[in-house]
């Protein structure tokens, strides 16, 4: 064995180590030997697709009479890199010690989805470096980055405001109507922007009413003509029941999360959603219930330049006192 180590490094151009559409990123295969090495060629390779899968069946009673595991997959784009050429006589010598061979990739333009990870699911952005020996099995090695879609501001609506009404009769166990208006100012929102909610309830019932707020994110899997659904809660309030015979007005400013993924509505096998559910909490009658879409957009571009200590090594051996 002559190969020590052989991995691929990046630097980081922003606090969050997020890359976007037309980035470059700067970075080296590093190879590190025991002794004097041939090698035939070296390739990276900068790639993205989406994968997903889940287990489907015909269960009947307690029991499933069959099960089994569909996939769907979608690629992105790929990009080939040659650092080293295979030459005419087949191979290039390295010496002993740590090698660093620099490469520059830019990080395609168009409508790409942002890294993602579920357990049916994922949308992978990844670097890959291929090293081939004479006589020997080609060796692999990958190293993910966390790719972030610009913002799509050509969405439709996708700063106008928003607004929905319903009402419900009551008939039995008392007598009226409510009616519930919502008021939201914008659909898209980026991490760690506030949320201004205008709740409106109209009280003309004999009962009174509890005004209730939820935001959901949704997350839905096509594969093979069948889809999957994961749903779950990101922020719930409840508000003070409202009176008879009374009109109420809540205003509620609630903050997206800087953590939370950004909305994934460019890929056709994972979709990521988010909505305002809003609703009336009545005994014994259907709740009034509004649904509002809410679309999370990443955070303003923060750029810094990588430090003279994360630039490009060359691509010469380090010495053996250097190798790590």
């Amino acid at each position: 064995m002559t190969i020590k180590s052989f991995s691929i490094e990046y630097d980081a151009i922003n606090s969050r180590n997020t890359f976007t559409n037309l980035d470059q990123i700067n970075g080296r295969i590093i190879v590190e030997t025991y002794k004097k090495t041939k090698i035939q060629s070296l390739t990276l390779i900068a790639k993205a697709k989406a994968k997903a899968s889940f287990l489907t069946g015909n269960p009947e009673g307690e029991v499933v009479e069959w099960v089994e595991k569909i996939r769907s997959e979608e690629k992105y784009y790929k990009i080939t890199h040659v650092l080293k050429e295979q030459r005419r006589n087949g191979i290039h010598i390295i010496g002993q010690g740590r090698h660093a061979f620099p490469f520059t990739v830019l990080v395609p333009d168009g409508r790409i989805p942002s890294s993602f990870n579920d357990p049916s699911g994922k949308i992978i952005h990844k670097l890959k470096a291929e090293l081939k020996q004479p006589m020997k099995l080609k060796r692999k090695t990958e190293s993910h980055f966390h790719f972030v879609a610009k913002a799509d501001m050509d969405l439709p609506g996708l700063l106008e405001p928003q607004y929905d009404s319903k009402s419900q009769t009551i008939k039995v166990f008392g007598s009226g109507r409510v009616s519930l208006d919502v008021d939201v100012d914008k659909i898209g929102y980026r991490q760690g922007e506030s949320v201004q909610v205008t709740v409106q309830i109209k009280n003309n019932a004999s009962r009174s009413v509890k005004p209730k707020l939820v935001l959901y994110e949704r997350k839905t899997f096509y594969v093979q003509g069948e889809h999957k659904v994961c749903q779950r809660e990101i922020f719930r309030e409840k508000y003070e029941a409202v009176g008879t015979s009374s009109v109420e007005t809540v205003t509620e400013t609630l903050i997206i999360p800087k953590e939370l993924s950004v909305s994934i509505l460019n890929c056709s096998i994972i979709k990521l959603n988010y909505f305002l559910k809003v609703y009336l909490d009545i005994k014994y009658y259907p709740d009034p219930t509004i649904y509002l879409p809410i679309i999370v957009l990443p955070m303003a571009s923060e750029r810094k330049q990588p430090s003279a200590a994360n630039t490009g090594f060359g691509s010469t051996a380090t010495p053996n006192q250097q190798a790590r």
